[in-house]
């Protein structure tokens, strides 16, 4: 379509301070107006009265596993998977197999993406030759490949002197290094939080502390280095102290929150549901009231998923053998809409750390509906009520403890750059009518 006009939306784009019913065209894949309702005017039209329509979410931190793991997920079902979860544009981490550690898996990886991708597709180089923590990687080639930062997720970079030095070349190139906290001579063999829970099931504990203390040298050589540093997945309350404390003394230091670490806590391990296990692990209901006061006063700038698929064999082993992580990208947004309704944030802020933060964090252009940007767009019915069915996920993989959970708002359209890349089922007879030629979905 050349041109698409979303009518009687509520806009809201916390980047430029929008939050009001608009009229919205996109011309040739981009933003090109915003008016009030009837200004506006295309042969082509998308009826979204009643529904909020923001710019597409950002997920600075996903595994999309390819190459090398597709038996776990791939990069058309993982960006199949974030299209449906309103997600339009989505960070992949660089523990594949080849590691992205060199500049010919950063471009397999887009151009993966070019031909197969429902949605944008950001790469994370490594921090070092095949994350072993030894030597770094080629964080230059990469950078001029298209990486969009450097990590070792999955992995703590152990060597302080090799934390230092990625931090010093990484401000080279403008990039962030994001940083898998942990500190594992504290929790050898540890497979869950450490308290009284552990205790009771028996299983080898991971204490608060095996992430603090990575957190406070990583606080310590950002410091040092004046460079920038994102940790990734914080989930104590000693860690939001640490940032909160770094960011008043104007360290240049980021951080995310996932949901399950906001909604979750050890005691669901009881279960023994391997989804549950998760790296840094679920910890307990003061950890979570601590996450949920550090995305009030702004402590934690950003929500991402951690998206972490495995093949059902993996996770039907005993819970000390199976893999750590759970998916997020399907779930994320209708979980994080009870931060709203709790008033922990309100909903210009969930937004706002889901789209634009984000992408501030990761220097890309997105999570804007500045004119002349791409149209990339969510679109919510916030009134929405119903039950996660993870038979129905578009990922690869069911790894997922929120089945069943009953939520409220939910994505009915996704566009990439104007094109409908995730319609959901009946979203037509819930007010949102498009007329579309037959490219529109893949």
């Amino acid at each position: 379509m050349e041109k698409l006009l979303i009518k009687g939306a509520h806009v809201l784009d916390p980047s430029r301070g929008i939050d009001a019913v608009m009229d919205l065209l996109i011309e040739n894949g981009h933003i090109a107006a915003l008016g009030p309702p009837g200004s506006l005017v295309a042969e082509e039209t998308l009826d979204a009265h009643g529904k909020r329509v923001v710019p597409g979410f950002v997920d600075m931190h996903t595994h999309l596993r390819e190459p090398g793991y597709e038996y776990k997920e791939t990069i058309r079902t993982g960006t199949a998977a974030a299209a449906a979860g309103g997600f339009t544009s989505v960070a992949c981490m660089a523990n594949t197999q080849p590691v992205n550690d060199n500049r010919t898996v950063t471009e397999y990886i887009l151009e993966k993406a070019r031909l197969e991708g429902s949605a944008n597709v950001y790469p994370i180089g490594a921090v070092s030759k095949g994350l072993r923590g030894e030597e770094l990687a080629e964080i230059g080639e990469m950078a001029e490949a298209g990486i969009v930062a450097i990590s070792d997720d999955g992995q703590p970079v152990r060597d302080s002197h090799l934390m230092r030095r990625a931090l010093e070349y990484a401000s080279m190139f403008g990039l962030p290094v994001i940083s898998h906290c942990e500190d594992k001579s504290l929790c050898p063999g540890g497979v869950m939080n450490e308290s009284f829970v552990s205790t009771e099931l028996g299983l080898n504990p991971m204490p608060n502390a095996c992430e603090e203390v990575m957190v406070a040298r990583d606080i310590l050589l950002a410091e040092l280095t004046r460079s920038r540093l994102h940790v990734a997945h914080v989930s104590t309350a000693g860690s939001i102290h640490l940032v909160r404390d770094a960011k008043r003394r104007g360290v240049p230091v980021t951080c995310e929150v996932t949901p399950h670490h906001l909604f979750l806590t050890d005691e669901a391990v009881r279960s023994f549901d391997t989804a549950t296990k998760v790296n840094p692990p679920l910890r307990t209901a003061a950890d979570g009231a601590a996450l949920r006061e550090g995305l009030r006063d702004g402590t934690i700038d950003a929500i991402a998923t951690d998206h972490a698929p495995h093949e059902q064999s993996s996770k039907e082993l005993d819970f000390s053998m199976a893999p750590f992580g759970l998916i997020g990208l399907e779930t994320a947004f209708p979980l994080c809409f009870r931060l709203v309704k709790e008033g922990v944030l309100t909903l210009p802020q969930l937004i706002a750390k889901m789209t634009i933060e984000p992408a501030r964090i990761l220097s890309i252009p997105k999570g804007s509906f500045a004119i002349g940007s791409d149209a990339d767009l969510t679109i919510l019915d916030l009134e929405k009520s119903y039950a996660i069915d993870v038979g129905k996920f578009r990922s690869r993989s069911r790894n997922c403890p929120f089945g069943g959970w009953e939520v409220q708002g939910k994505v009915v359209c996704t566009l990439l750059a104007g094109r409908i890349v995730y319609e959901a089922e009946n979203a037509r007879e819930h007010s949102v009518q498009a007329a579309r030629s037959s490219q529109c979905l893949p």
